[in-house]
């Protein structure tokens, strides 16, 4: 049983390795681990994601099949579903740290800002659920100079939003809220960077 600050460490111990080109992770398993994995899996972190292709959490942090629970929506957005598999992995497999991992040029951020600056052409009803979810941490940027810099608002906007989802899962969940108070689970923020392939966390 890994403690948070252990499982940070391995995340990040990962993240160096894969930056570095010197990874451990494999893709084919032996029979006898393929088998072990089917009995049961014991994740030593949950990962809330981005869809975005470029951004596969297992590779980004150097793990293999078993080691992370991940779920990934498009920009990284809480809503019941998430919190429920949240809860799911914090309980089942007592798992002792969360990501909510944002990444750059995120296309729902994008999506967002291009809602809001063009509200005559709105996406369909289905990206706009996800929209709205972003929304409020776009909103708010949009009030201050980087309205007009929408390159930097996009920047700014990506870690907005992953407080906005560390916030929710923090404060918006009685099991893990139960959880986070017994000592026996962190919520933490992190933004992976397209172009370097390094994770930086951040604990808000």
């Amino acid at each position: 049983m890994l403690t948070a600050q252990e499982a940070l460490l391995r995340l990040k111990q990962g993240n160096l390795r894969f930056t570095s080109g010197e990874t451990n992770y494999r893709q084919v398993l032996s029979h006898q681990e393929r088998a072990d994995l089917a009995e049961d899996q014991h994740p030593f972190a949950i990962i809330l994601g981005c869809s975005d292709s470029r951004v596969p959490a297992e590779i980004v942090f150097d793990q293999g099949l078993g080691d992370l629970f991940v779920i990934r929506v498009a920009g990284n957005v809480v809503a019941p579903s998430q919190v429920g598999s949240v809860e799911f992995a914090a309980e089942q497999y007592s798992c002792p740290l969360v990501v909510v991992l944002g990444h750059s040029h995120c296309g729902a951020i994008q999506a967002t800002i291009n809602a809001l600056t063009n509200p005559n052409t709105p996406p369909s009803a289905n990206l706009m659920s996800i929209v709205n979810r972003v929304r409020p941490s776009v909103e708010i940027l949009m009030q201050t100079e980087l309205k007009d810099d929408l390159s930097k608002l996009s920047k700014h906007a990506v870690r907005s939003n992953v407080f906005a989802s560390v916030n929710q899962l923090r404060h918006g969940s009685a099991v893990l809220e139960s959880l986070i108070a017994k000592g026996q689970l962190k919520v933490i923020g992190a933004e992976y960077s397209l172009e370097s392939g390094e994770v930086e966390f951040f604990d808000f």
